[in-house]
């Protein structure tokens, strides 16, 4: 015996193709209610040389006591613009934080007002109040505790050859340091105080100057 499946408006559920007659399944992105999805991208300043080991670059909290922000996306890239003066490996780490109590200083703070950040205007205004880049060293860390090991990372080799001959000037090119591909892929939803900082690894080479891009999607939920 068939059994029809009706959607919350009473409409009865279609099928394909005359073999397998799948559902039609529309994708629809993370209910958000009367919040909403953001993305945000910030650029650093012109980074000064030797920058140290976990060094962190990029800092992202969640202050909200009764709601939930859903990462979909960590992304980052780097290029230079003067040579090192030394070969020397390097890295880029993203990594949860727990126990956000003390917010993250120093750098450029993002503007989250308004519309700023919305993926439609009609959405609620982020609740959002602490994202933060470097402009030349690393951001005061506040105060949290970093879990053992990332969720994400990126190593890369540094060479000393001549910007100006270089056939590229990119450290890091565009990497995903998590993306939500599919359903059955869990992003990370922080409560108050949690979040996530994109780091470096090993101390950056000296002689060199570079900057970089990092940014992230989310959505603002009531429950998840």
């Amino acid at each position: 015996m068939a059994i029809q499946i009706q959607g919350n408006g009473g409409t009865v559920a279609e099928v394909d193709g005359t073999t397998f007659r799948a559902i039609r399944v529309t994708g629809r992105p993370t209910d958000y209610g009367a919040l909403g999805h953001y993305r945000i991208a910030m650029t650093s300043g012109t980074m000064a040389v030797s920058l140290g080991a976990n060094a962190e670059l990029f800092q992202f909290r969640w202050p909200d006591a009764t709601r939930f922000a859903v990462v979909f996306r960590i992304f980052f890239s780097a290029g230079a613009n003067v040579a090192a003066t030394g070969a020397a490996l390097a890295s880029f780490r993203a990594t949860l934080a727990r126990a956000w109590t003390g917010a993250g200083t120093s750098g450029t703070r993002a503007t989250m007002t308004g519309n700023n950040q919305k993926l439609r205007t009609s959405m609620g205004t982020s609740l959002v109040n602490d994202i933060g880049i470097s402009t030349t060293a690393g951001l005061g860390a506040g105060t949290k505790t970093l879990d053992a090991q990332d969720i994400g990372g990126v190593a890369v080799g540094i060479g000393t050859g001549a910007i100006t001959v270089s056939p590229s000037l990119i450290i890091v090119p565009y990497v995903e340091f998590h993306n939500t591909y599919a359903d059955e892929d869990h992003p990370p939803v922080f409560a108050q105080n949690e979040g996530f900082v994109i780091r470096s690894g090993a101390a950056m080479p000296a002689g060199m100057t570079w900057h970089f891009t990092a940014g992230c999607a989310w959505a603002e939920v009531a429950a998840y």
